[in-house]
């Protein structure tokens, strides 16, 4: 393990790729570059046969180095510092800060290695990896990188995870919880995530003593017999469906009090469209909604008398409409049809017939 400090200076812990992991990956890049250079090399060959030898010489050389440096340099920046050796093994190379390398850093690593495997058999790399506490060779050094484990190896293993564990699943739902501690939960929670990188000894011992702190604090006593790491992977899966749920409830509220106010506030006003105000010809305020229910209509749109009582057989009486005498046509004097049928629409000021 390994400190590294972000840009943003956060610490973190990484995992330094091991020699071994990084030997494995230079082997299967190597056999790589053996394939595509044989099949170059063979290819620039063919040129002898219409071109001279110079031009096979230049062209074979050229092939050489677009092998051995292009590949990994290629490879690192479009795959975020991965060849296709370090894919397998599940390493990565990044930058000293934790981001992603740049073209420049892989092409300083890519020559760097050629020189360094090529001149002396890679002794420069062995020796300044063995001397740097992050397994550091000369190319790393010279581009700012760092080549970490991109993969946990324990992570297939079969092992205690956050689960509830069948055989405690009635103790868990009885479980009391209010006085673990996010603390006490998180030291637990990292203990199960290391469980297989630890020791044994120092696995069962820390195991028992994080057990007995989460046993203090919760209730009912877990059964007799039962390992540390299945307990607190119990506790801390009925810990977490709990939390699930709490959020679930919340949510549904939120959205039960959305929609009952929205339902209390009805559907939302229509705006009216830009027009002036009737018998004022100047435009409505801005947000004008139109006069309340009830309220009068402004200019010649107000109500005006209505007669009542039975249908008056000598016409409506002069004013009576705000535009003026009694028009004639269907409202002349006279008894309202026999038919039933109603005249046409009514002129507009409101004025109905009294029935």
């Amino acid at each position: 393990m390994a400190e590294l400090v972000t840009g943003e200076a956060v610490a973190l812990d990484i995992r330094v790729a091991r020699l071994a992991s990084r030997g494995c990956a230079l082997l299967l890049d190597l056999l790589i570059q053996l394939i595509l250079l044989n099949l170059a090399i063979y290819v620039t060959g063919l040129t002898a046969l219409v071109a001279d030898e110079a031009w096979t010489i230049g062209l074979s050389l050229i092939a050489v180095v677009a092998v051995m440096v292009g590949y990994p340099c290629a490879f690192e920046t479009l795959s975020r510092g991965r060849t296709l050796g370090k894919m397998a093994v599940g390493i990565r190379v990044v930058a000293d800060d934790g981001g992603p390398i740049r073209f420049r850093q892989a092409l300083v690593r890519a020559l760097a290695g050629f020189l360094e495997f090529w001149t002396l058999y890679g002794a420069p790399a062995l020796i300044t990896s063995f001397c740097n506490r992050r397994g550091k060779r000369l190319g790393d050094l010279f581009a700012g990188t760092i080549v970490i484990q991109e993969r946990n190896p324990a992570s297939g293993r079969l092992g205690p995870v956050a689960v509830m564990p069948p055989q405690l699943a009635w103790w868990g739902q009885s479980l009391e919880l209010s006085m673990l501690s996010d603390e006490l939960a998180m030291t637990a929670r990292q203990y199960l995530a290391r469980f297989w990188e630890l020791l044994p000894e120092a696995r069962d011992s820390l195991g028992q003593r994080i057990a007995a702190q989460v046993v203090e604090v919760v209730s009912p006593p877990p059964p007799a017999g039962v390992r540390p790491e299945i307990l607190l992977s119990a506790v801390l899966a009925e810990r977490r469906r709990r939390e699930e749920w709490r959020l679930a409830e919340r949510r549904a509220r939120r959205l039960r009090r959305t929609g009952q106010a929205n339902w209390a506030q009805g559907p939302a006003p229509v705006p009216v469209p830009a027009m002036t105000m009737a018998g004022t010809g100047q435009a409505p305020p801005p947000g004008w909604q139109g006069p309340p229910p009830g309220a009068p209509l402004p200019g010649p749109y107000a109500p005006v008398p209505q007669p009542t009582g039975a249908y008056p057989t000598g016409g409506y009486p002069t004013g009576a409409y705000p535009m003026g005498p009694n028009p004639g046509g269907p409202y002349a004097p006279g008894p309202y049809p026999a038919q039933g049928v109603p005249p046409a629409p009514y002129p507009p000021g409101g004025m109905q017939p009294g029935r």
